[in-house]
């Protein structure tokens, strides 16, 4: 019997990288995929119908699935439940290879209390994976032979064995625990009011070659009173032990979305709720010294850009451009209002000559689009801000995301925005790299998330190993993020893991215990590649667009397809030329493919966006002149 897997993903859950990815991997041992359509994603969601279950049970016999692949990664107790019923759904209708059916195994990935409690139950029907395994292991353990999985696999992930080889022996020493507070201040403005990322980074580099340090905090509470209070408190352990440099606020999506607002009635979700601007001043107040940010908002962005200076002298700002707005459920603006309200926020950015970062590269890979993709948006992020006056620029790349792509793509794309980007630098621009570690890249096993968190930080050693001090900042992701919000006492320790492993690897290279050498031809081949593609698209961008780095600009980049994203599930049907291509994981890197899964030239790519950038750029100059009437 031929194998064919079937990959469901229940309703209303929208993440989709873990099942795309597995997806790829499966196609790239030339296995038969079929990814279930949205009624029957609908239907897995409310399968404790019979109606509901007989649409599941056809659609597995309709395409003859052998093994079910099923990702829900929200409630746990929601997701044993849909498990149970499909379980039964399965027995009734015999569709288990024990009851003469077709079913050899099924297959679930989700939370780690998810996994847990699916295998208690089910342990002897349903396999789980809770997103530690690697590619091969994942392969493996989903009954792909080994002499299926194609060498370029193995091949390619030697340099993440390496690394991770390194990372699990440096963890196992405990080394990093002895880590030491990095020396502080040194300039008159250190702490006040007055200081600046700038200076405190010029004043870092004059006694230390590894990076700032910033993190993202933010806990919640049913109680807006005591989320605060125990926010302001986490500020106050953490200048205190001196570990970070830089705390990222989690403001909550009411913060973003109605700040200074009434807030009665409205849902908050996740995240500190932060309502006024006394309470952003008693935060300040409390964080001394440490430098703070925090989000844009999601409406009046450019008011609350001033806000975030006045009452926390933010460190940079950061606009995601076409994120957070109606495209994907995070505020009220449409697409072409929230870029004209980001662009006002950028010129007002300029003006108070702080850095500003782009939170948008990583936005196009949650929702599928390919490398070259992620890296044109970075670029456009960077031409836009330069068009505005920005004078300091944080490139922010996550790597491992998703999770199954290779480091040496991961140092590929890096470097080729760097590339890309670098002739933007004169005196009155400058680019400062941030790297960190991808949002479900660590697993919920923390001795195993630590060696991925020294593992991912020599990573981003390797993106620029010419230059001692590179990167000169780092977002430090915790090792419990799959598990549970980082505390304080997390957060320092993940610091030490992160400088202590930059060391560690620094040294191993320069006494050439190790050496990345026999990798460089593959990362140099394709980093050349990606900036053979992203020029291409750039210029067709710059030759079809009459004033790209614009509102209308940007707007008309995306609604023409030129930055594919075919997991869009905000307003979809509203950009269909945004999700006209499809794409997959090939060899450990995302890409455009045709048809029949091949990858597609970028020419082509080229040609269908080109075609709808007159009628696009003509909609968008109308819809502009409402925008502008309406807020007159």
């Amino acid at each position: 019997m031929n194998k064919k897997y079937g990959l469901l993903k229940p309703f209303p859950d929208v993440h989709t990288l873990g099942i795309n990815s597995i997806k790829g991997l499966l196609e790239e041992c030339h296995q038969s995929v079929v990814i279930a359509s949205d009624d029957i994603n609908e239907a897995i969601g409310m399968i404790q119908y019979t109606a509901q279950q007989q649409k599941v049970i056809d659609w597995i016999k309709n395409n003859d699935i052998t093994h079910l692949c099923i990702s829900y990664r929200l409630d746990s107790e929601r997701a044993n439940e849909i498990v149970g019923y499909l379980i039964h759904a399965l027995k009734e209708s015999q569709c288990l290879i024990s009851d003469g059916g077709h079913i050899v195994r099924v297959f679930f990935a989700g939370l780690p209390k998810s996994c847990q409690l699916i295998d208690s139950k089910y342990g002897g029907l349903v396999s789980t994976f809770m997103g530690s395994h690697s590619a091969k292991e994942t392969l493996l353990s989903m009954g792909i032979d080994a002499d299926q999985i194609p060498p370029a696999i193995v091949i390619g992930s030697e340099y993440d064995e390496l690394l991770m080889k390194i990372a699990k022996e440096y963890i196992s020493t405990a080394h990093y625990e002895s880590v030491k507070p990095p020396r502080k201040g040194g300039y008159p403005e250190f702490g006040t009011r007055r200081d600046t990322l700038i200076q405190r980074l010029r004043s870092h580099q004059k006694y230390s070659i590894l990076p700032l340090t910033r993190v993202h905090a933010g806990p919640y509470d049913e109680s807006r009173k005591e989320a605060l209070e125990l926010f302001a408190d986490w500020c106050k352990q953490l200048a205190k032990t001196g570990y970070l440099d830089i705390c990222s606020i989690g403001s909550s999506q009411l913060t973003q979305s109605n700040f200074n607002e009434d807030w009665t009635d409205l849902p908050n979700g996740g995240g500190v709720p932060i309502q006024t601007p006394d309470e952003y001043r008693m935060i300040y107040d409390g964080s001394r010294p440490l430098l703070l940010r925090t989000y844009a908002g999601t409406k009046n962005v450019d008011r609350l850009a001033k806000i975030h200076e006045d009452t926390i002298n933010i460190a940079w700002h950061a606009l995601s451009f076409w994120w957070f707005n109606e495209l994907d459920g995070r505020g009220p603006n449409d697409l072409l209002t929230n870029l004209h309200q980001h662009m006002e926020t950028l010129s007002y950015i300029a003006k108070t000559a702080k850095p500003f970062e782009p939170n948008t590269p990583h936005h196009f890979a949650f929702r599928g689009g390919d490398d070259v993709t992620y890296i044109v948006s970075a670029v456009l992020a960077a031409k836009t801000a330069k068009k505005h006056g920005i004078k300091d620029f944080i490139l922010q790349i996550m790597l491992n995301t998703p999770r199954y792509t290779w480091g040496i793509v991961d140092l590929a794309k890096a470097r080729a925005i760097l590339q890309l980007i670098s002739p933007l630098c004169e005196a009155d621009f400058n680019i400062y790299l941030q790297p960190r570690a991808g949002l479900d890249f660590f697993a919920p096993v923390l001795p195993l998330a630590k060696e991925q968190l020294a593992f991912v930080s020599m990573l981003m050693d390797d993106i620029e190993p010419d230059i001692t001090n590179s990167p000169p900042l780092v977002h430090v992701v915790s090792y419990s993020e799959a598990i549970e919000l980082a505390t304080p006492s997390i957060m320092d320790e993940s610091i030490k893991i992160t400088l202590g492993a930059l060391s560690h690897y620094r040294k191993l290279k320069q006494t050439h215990q190790v050496s990345i050498q026999k990798f460089e031809s593959d990362i140099t081949k394709k980093t050349n590649h990606f900036v053979t593609e992203a020029k291409a698209i750039l210029d067709s961008i710059e030759k079809h667009i009459e004033y790209p780095y614009t509102a209308i600009g940007l707007y008309t980049i995306f609604a023409s397809g030129y930055l594919p994203v075919p997991f869009l599930w905000g307003n979809k049907d509203s950009y269909p030329n945004a999700t006209h291509f499809k794409t997959r994981l090939i060899q450990g890197s995302t890409v455009v493919v045709d048809e029949d899964g091949l990858p597609l030239p970028v020419q082509k790519r080229i040609d269908f966006a080109s075609r709808n950038v007159e009628e696009i750029q003509k909609k968008a100059q109308v819809q502009t002149l409402r925008i502008i009437r309406k807020s007159l």
